[in-house]
């Protein structure tokens, strides 16, 4: 059957991750160690964080995880014991730290449109929290073509798990193979596979071909080709 919805990660598929969490996170980690260079080095370094070049390391667990997932390192550090209230601070910190540099990969918007014109219904689903989703989904103005949008902390559990996209499918009463998960992180590959779906690898993120494409249905450079495979499969239907 012909694909009817695309659930698209975030970061790295359509947010720029080193533009965006790069310097949004070294902002956030100056304030935090509040002028210690030692402390400051201890936080970098729990998140794989190069704070010469303000970017992540590939094996940072911050590139697929939640501040939940992250924040016992930090929570130590600092000293901490109230981690939940920890959390949602650095969350807020980060949001607001982000908003500042959100930056697009490619032309979102136009592939959204695009797909709308093909009857495709489009989905969010992220590691990052809802709200900071619906805000970047907002700065970039895509959320005239979104139908759903999901975070870790929405209440459909986090990838790798199939929560997310089972959530969408209910909602658009659709089988969960009429969907295509789009990604860049084996997070997505393996949500998608979960849950029934079609996994669509994107090369735009800090993952490879290599980590990806035995995992993927489809690899393709960036979103930008998803019309062209939309069409592509109709086709073959």
């Amino acid at each position: 059957m012909p694909l009817a919805a695309a659930l698209f990660d975030k970061d790295g598929t359509l947010v720029d991750f080193d533009l965006t969490w790069g310097p949004a996170a070294y902002e956030v980690m100056l304030e935090m160690s509040g002028g210690s260079a030692r402390l400051l080095k201890r936080l970098a370094a729990s998140w794989h964080y190069v704070l010469g070049s303000k970017r992540f390391l590939s094996t940072s667990p911050f590139i697929a995880g939640s501040v939940e997932d992250l924040v016992a390192d930090w929570a130590d550090a600092l000293g901490r014991a109230d981690v939940p209230i920890l959390a949602r601070e650095i969350e807020a910190r980060l949001r607001a730290a982000s908003l500042k540099v959100v930056a697009p990969i490619g032309q979102p918007l136009e592939v959204f449109a695009a797909l709308a014109e093909r009857g495709i219904r489009i989905g969010i689903a992220t590691n990052d929290s809802e709200a900071s989703a619906r805000a970047h989904v907002a700065a970039l103005e895509l959320m005239v073509h979104i139908d759903f949008v999901a975070g870790y902390d929405s209440g459909f559990g986090g990838k790798p798990g199939p929560g997310m996209v089972h959530a969408f499918a209910d909602q658009l009463k659709l089988h969960p193979s009429r969907i295509a998960v789009i990604g860049d992180s084996t997070h997505d590959m393996d949500a998608a596979r979960a849950a029934g779906a079609r996994a669509v690898a994107v090369l735009s993120g800090p993952a490879r071909r290599a980590d990806l494409e035995h995992l993927a249905d489809y690899v393709l450079d960036s979103i930008e080709g998803l019309p062209a495979l939309v069409d592509r499969l109709r086709v073959a239907a």
